[in-house]
């Protein structure tokens, strides 16, 4: 192949949206082990804010993006998966947001039949993410009491219906009937509209009783963590996911023992795709439940790269139900 150049979004610098810019760029060929691809719709995540503020530290410049789906044009040598026309899509790696870009073939994974390639790309980090919290960090089983905050975002939506699948109780958190409706709709047992409630925690003892609930899925982080831990039953675990709302400050660690042993845990998906089989295991049954229609993906918006800013400020701002993507 040629020409490999397009636009691509980069962050030059640590900072807010407004360092953001777009920038033709030609992708480098294939090296050993990788392919080419064209993408058809890259993910928006925290993942890339975290990235672009210095939360997480990267080196700048770089292009930005960690999730996305295409189509594979080209491809490098010991490469045996995949071959130029395959459908594939990934759960992470940086450089997502462009027009091509290079990607280790080990990460990558075919979309199936029946599901389109934005949906593919709408559902791979966020819906990795929600099986592993479901089926690694508190392993949901039947009656579990689930707590889901921001129900209707992108990782809620398919917690939700995860959760649901297993035989699991939900008691969802959304900001606005609308977001609350659609936590409903999905499936949620019960459905508490943060906005209209000033004790989060009493409304979910309203909901479940005083023993509280099994497991605290968080991806909320700072406006959430008190009543999240407020919310648990003894020996129940708080999985802290995310920080939407703003990093959780230090606090006491005894206060997990007043809790009743609570346990406390900040995962992250790479920890959880440590071997192709694991990345497989995963990516086949969210995949698989995408295109028999048993998981339902719902995308909130597509935004061209020269309106990135536009999405990470809907984003952000929790302005949004469901997925975001950008289309380069």
């Amino acid at each position: 192949m040629s020409d490999r150049s397009g636009p691509a979004l980069v962050v030059p610098h640590t900072g807010g949206r407004e360092v953001l810019t777009v920038e033709q760029r030609t992708a480098d060929s294939p090296g050993p082990g990788q392919v080419l691809v064209e993408v058809a719709a890259a993910g928006v995540n925290f993942l890339d804010v975290y990235q672009r503020e210095g939360v997480y530290p990267m080196e700048t410049p770089y292009v930005a993006g960690n999730e996305g789906a295409g189509t594979v044009v080209e491809v490098g040598s010991e490469v045996h998966r995949f071959a130029v026309g395959d459908r594939v899509t990934w759960p992470q790696g940086v450089g997502s947001a462009a027009r091509y870009c290079v990607r280790d073939a080990d990460g990558l994974v075919r979309v199936p039949d029946g599901v389109a390639l934005d949906s593919a790309a709408a559902v791979m980090l966020q819906g990795l993410t929600a099986h592993y919290l479901t089926r690694s960090t508190h392993e949901v089983g039947a009656g579990t009491v689930a707590l889901v905050h921001a129900a209707a975002g992108g990782v809620g939506q398919l917690l939700v219906q995860m959760v649901k699948s297993l035989g699991g109780v939900v008691v969802a958190t959304a900001g606005g009937p609308d977001k609350c409706s659609r936590a409903e709709r999905l499936g949620a047992d019960h459905v508490i509209d943060h906005q209209a409630v000033d004790d989060l925690a009493a409304a979910v003892a309203d909901a479940v009783g005083e023993h509280g609930v099994d497991v605290a899925y968080d991806g909320v982080g700072k406006d959430t963590f008190d009543a999240s831990l407020a919310s648990l039953r003894p020996r129940g675990t708080l999985a802290l996911f995310g920080a939407a709302s703003g990093q959780v400050p230090p606090f006491d660690i005894q206060r997990l023992n007043r809790g009743g042993s609570l346990f406390l845990t900040r995962p992250t998906l790479a920890h959880h795709l440590a071997t192709r089989g694991e990345l497989e295991w995963r990516a086949d049954e969210v995949l698989g439940a995408v295109a028999d229609r048993s998981l339902e993906v719902t995308v909130g918006g597509r935004y061209d790269l020269a309106d990135a800013a536009r999405a990470y400020e809907d984003l952000e701002g929790r302005r949004t139900q469901g997925k975001l993507l950008l289309v380069p």
